[in-house]
């Protein structure tokens, strides 16, 4: 009887341990179930699952994956995880995608993804990618995948047969396989170039046609592969904008000194740079001009428009008016080399540079001021390229110009503003942003940009400019 005793306790016991033991596994087991894992990999369907739970088939229109914020790239169909880790990639590469093929290596983006969206992309297909995508994928990727990243293929082209792109309508390029906002921005192209495409190289070059539509297009192209160099002359987009051509300029002589705004004007001048060549030649040059280097040293008169003028420039030395010139021409027969050349110098130093525009300020009273000659040179040069300084920084900041003397100069004369030409980015003249310092850089991608978009505010947003660069341009913006 104690022996039945002894092993009926012995089975209870084992019972019990068997039972808290069965109790503990299943508490462990459904704890871990429950929880989410840390970092779980992005999954690609997560789009597609929620299209079938909504029932919402997602309506795509075209898009540019720069300009997205989170709820823009969610109403896409991606998830909050995978927004997040596109825009994270998207400032690793520069805070922009250049074009499909970089967006398409973002890991977040299935493949499947990006041929749905690939037609609706408004970037061109391939582009320059930088290297910060390698760094983003061994710090970020975690996991290798064998994604082949062949470029998809675009909307199909229907093309007819042999065309010329110059006789085709906005509904004319829908019809070839372009949407209306593409065939839109070829046409702003052509009318950029001045009405015609010119040849097949300058149609290549348009914005929204990339290499594998060229591809398509180029046989059944009626221009001819190249622009004729001596016949082709690239119009600026303002002067396309002007219908009536101006009427050919015929020159009369004119003496310089006695011509007034209207005269300067009938030369072709603007009103504005007519009065710059008055002020130029009453205060700089104390009243006349002395000789044809005088009126070529304007800033306002080019080299170019200097040579078509040159011929009928007739200067009267009746109108030259100098200082005691009566008694110089009495006496000049009598003076010797040395002596003229000290009552020349004598004359110069009384320059009065209280009354003297840093913006029309010679060569040579720069010298007479304290500027050696390469100084100067850098001054004049730099100011020519600008157009005119703006603030007084930009003098000091001048290349080969010493500090000291040119902070003396600030100090000393005066900066007058009103004459430098300004200009909005879609009405500047193409000449002016390819050779002006602070816009020759960018000029290239304004003048595409100013094709697509009406909006200047999206230009500095778009062009990724430096904030020192986008400062320095709004000085010669209206």
């Amino acid at each position: 009887m104690r022996f039945n005793v002894q092993l009926s306790a012995a089975k209870n016991y084992f019972l019990g341990f068997a039972t808290s033991g069965l109790f503990l596994i299943g508490g462990l087991y459904f704890f871990n179930s429950n929880k989410a894992p840390e970092s779980s990999p992005v999954t690609f369907t997560e789009s597609l699952e929620a299209e079938k739970l909504t029932g919402k088939k997602i309506q795509l229109t075209e898009f540019n994956p720069n300009e997205l914020n989170e709820a823009e790239w969610m109403s896409l169909g991606f998830s909050e995880r995978q927004v997040a880790t596109i825009l994270k990639y998207k400032s690793v590469v520069g805070g922009n995608f250049k074009s499909k093929e970089q967006f398409k290596k973002c890991y977040a983006v299935s493949e499947e993804k990006y041929n749905e969206l690939e037609p609706y992309i408004l970037l061109p297909s391939n582009g320059t990618v930088s290297n910060s995508y390698k760094n983003y994928n061994n710090i970020y990727s975690p996991r290798k995948t064998s994604y082949n990243y062949t470029s998809s293929s675009n909307k199909g082209l229907t093309i007819p047969g042999k065309f010329n792109p110059d006789d085709y309508s906005v509904n004319d390029f829908i019809n070839l396989g372009f949407t209306e906002k593409q065939a839109s921005s070829i046409l702003k192209y052509k009318n950029y170039l001045g009405g015609s495409f010119i040849s097949k190289e300058k149609f290549k070059e348009c914005y929204m046609i990339n290499d594998e539509n060229y591809r398509k297009l180029a046989p059944y192209l009626l221009l001819p592969e190249s622009a004729p160099s001596n016949n082709y002359e690239k119009k600026s987009f303002s002067q396309t904008q002007q219908t009536p051509e101006k009427p050919a300029l015929t020159y009369q002589p004119f003496d310089p000194n006695t011509a007034n705004l209207e005269g300067w004007k009938a030369l072709g001048f603007s009103e504005k740079q007519a009065q710059v060549i008055i002020n130029y030649r009453d205060k700089n040059l104390k009243g006349s001009f002395k000789s044809l280097e005088d009126i070529a040293r304007c800033f306002v008169i080019s080299a170019e428009k200097f040579e078509q003028i040159k011929p009928y420039i007739v200067l009267n030395t009746e109108n030259i008016s100098t200082k005691n010139s009566d008694n110089s021409s009495n006496n000049s027969s009598q003076l010797s080399p040395n002596h003229s050349t000290k009552n020349a110098n004598s004359s110069e130093s009384k320059t009065d540079f209280k009354r003297i525009d840093l913006n029309e300020i010679t060569f040579k009273q720069l010298i007479e001021f304290g500027f050696d000659e390469k100084a100067a040179a850098s001054f004049i040069g730099f100011r020519n390229k600008l157009g005119g300084f703006v603030n007084t920084k930009q003098i000091i900041e001048t290349y080969n110009v010493d500090r000291a003397t040119a902070e003396k100069l600030i100090s000393t004369a005066p900066l007058f503003t009103e004459n430098v030409p300004k200009y909005t980015f879609m009405d500047a003249p193409e000449s002016w942003l390819k050779s002006h310092p602070y816009f020759k850089y960018y000029a290239d991608k304004i003048i595409y940009y100013r094709i697509t978009f009406s909006n200047e505010k999206k230009f500095f947003r778009t062009m990724n400019i430096k904030p020192e660069a986008e400062e320095r341009m709004r000085l010669y913006l209206k």
